[in-house]
């Protein structure tokens, strides 16, 4: 049974522990002086490939990049 304690803030403010996370990267990307600043901001970017499966089977991939929009 889980206890009744102290809950983290992240979770009492009603966030996801990554959401917080992400909230925190960025307030330190935003602090840094250049180049850290440019370079950190392109780690940043994220690819991914999405499949659909049909009669269980993938389809051909689709490349994603989930980049933020400046």
């Amino acid at each position: 049974m889980a206890s009744s304690g102290a809950v983290p803030f992240w979770r009492a403010a009603g966030m996801t522990y990554i959401t917080y996370s992400n909230i925190c990267a960025n307030l330190v990307r935003n602090c840094l002086k250049e180049p850290y600043k440019a370079e950190a901001i392109s780690r940043e970017k994220v690819h991914f490939a999405l499949s659909k499966w049909v009669d269980a089977k993938p389809e051909k991939p689709t490349i994603r990049s989930d980049t933020p929009e400046q």
